[in-house]
């Protein structure tokens, strides 16, 4: 089944979101993807923890899918493409490499976030350029960090947002895009990730959720 998005305009600018949790700019044709945290598993198993595998073939998967719908010229990841040092396990590296030789003409473009500069650079031989952040690149500073910056709206991770939905016997939190005046959060691309924020709207902040394999805005 083909991902549903929502294309919606960020400070005067189209972004698609996807129900995969990415966001694309057709302008630019850049595709955006936060807390990626590739072999977290792996390093919950190396530190004794038993917990499932899979979830970088799942994140993999959904690239892969969004790479076919897109056809963005550049994928920029906002920090924590990977989780941690023991993320450099063969198994998941070995995957990494098949998946970039699908891909080897996209640019693959990394800010470099807290879990990065822990878990240590990938090899050469994956062709990601890191930079630090903001890196700004049309009308976008692109962070890992959600922050303001002069000149741009800045998009950002690290937060793994999530948002609480709640009928009187009952609720549930689900990943969203939090876009405010001047800086917008993605929610956490990764299959292992847990969310973060679940708190209502700040002030002028717009709210779409990702339920049912679909986008919707909170009404305001």
């Amino acid at each position: 089944m083909k991902p549903a998005s929502l294309q919606v305009e960020i400070a005067g600018h189209a972004l698609v979101l996807s129900s995969l949790r990415a966001a694309f700019d057709p302008a630019l044709r850049c595709l955006f993807v936060a807390d990626a945290h590739f072999g977290k598993d792996a390093v919950f198993r190396a530190r004794g923890v038993p917990v499932p595998v899979g979830s970088t073939a799942d994140n993999l998967m959904r690239l892969d899918i969004l790479i076919a719908e897109f056809e963005p010229s550049t994928l920029v990841f906002l920090g924590d493409l990977l989780h941690a040092r023991e993320a450099h396990a063969d198994e998941m590296l070995n995957a990494l490499h098949v998946w970039r030789a699908r891909h080897a003409a996209l640019r693959v473009v990394l800010v470099e976030g807290n879990h990065d500069r822990h878990a240590g650079a990938l090899p050469a031989t994956l062709n990601v350029d890191y930079v630090q952040e903001p890196w700004r690149t049309g009308p976008w500073a692109l962070c890992h960090h959600p922050q303001n910056v002069d000149g741009a709206y800045a998009l950002a991770g690290h937060l793994h947002p999530v948002y609480r939905i709640a009928t009187r016997n009952d609720s549930v939190r689900v990943p969203c895009f939090r876009f405010g005046p001047r800086h917008g959060v993605l929610p956490a691309f990764g299959s292992f990730t847990g969310g973060a924020r679940e708190d209502g709207r700040s002030s002028g902040e717009r709210v779409f959720l990702v339920v049912h394999e679909k986008v919707i805005e909170v009404p305001r």
